[in-house]
């Protein structure tokens, strides 16, 4: 299964950045994440609980960081194993670019599965692998600007734009 897309982030490219790298945000941002540990340089354990149609498994597995280009691009590399259910791997190819005064961020995902899993048919695994895809960058989009307010505005009260938690951790 492959996807294309993009978010346009109102945060600076370095924000965006620092956040991508950063082992908190995407444990926030993976949907189904219980723990992830480890760093850029020597990559991530993880597991994550999921449900794709009748099979739910815990996964355990790894997610590397690879062809970084500083501030720029990153792969992000996932293989899980779900025990009885089967095995998950796929990647994403994350591209940041500014625009105005935020940023765009384009992904290229790729995902495989197998065991119990692949028997569910790809349609299925399509349209799960898309939503997971969907869900990650939406709550990477929060993590780093916040939530957006009910009328497309993102105001903390005072008139000012919210912050995400990230950018508040930050400062930025």
């Amino acid at each position: 299964m492959e996807l294309k897309d993009q978010r346009d982030i109102n945060a600076s490219p370095e924000i965006v950045w620092a956040a991508i790298l950063d082992p908190e945000v995407l444990k926030a941002c993976v949907p189904g994440c219980e723990s992830m540990t480890g760093s850029p340089e020597e990559g991530y354990e993880a597991v994550v609980v999921q449900k794709v149609g009748p099979v739910k498994a815990k996964f355990t597995g790894v997610v590397t960081l690879s062809d970084i280009v500083e501030g720029r691009e990153v792969t992000i590399t996932g293989e899980g194993k779900g025990g009885p259910a089967g095995f998950a791997k796929g990647g994403a190819k994350v591209t940041l670019t500014p625009e105005g005064d935020g940023t765009r961020l384009s992904y290229d995902v790729d995902a495989k599965v197998g065991g119990k899993l692949a028997q569910l048919g790809s349609r299925i695994i399509d349209g799960f692998a898309k939503k997971m895809a969907d869900q990650f960058f939406a709550r990477f989009q929060e993590a780093v600007e916040g939530p957006p307010e009910p009328d497309g505005t993102e105001l903390d009260g005072s008139d000012q734009p919210k912050k995400g938690w990230f950018k508040r951790v930050l400062g930025g």
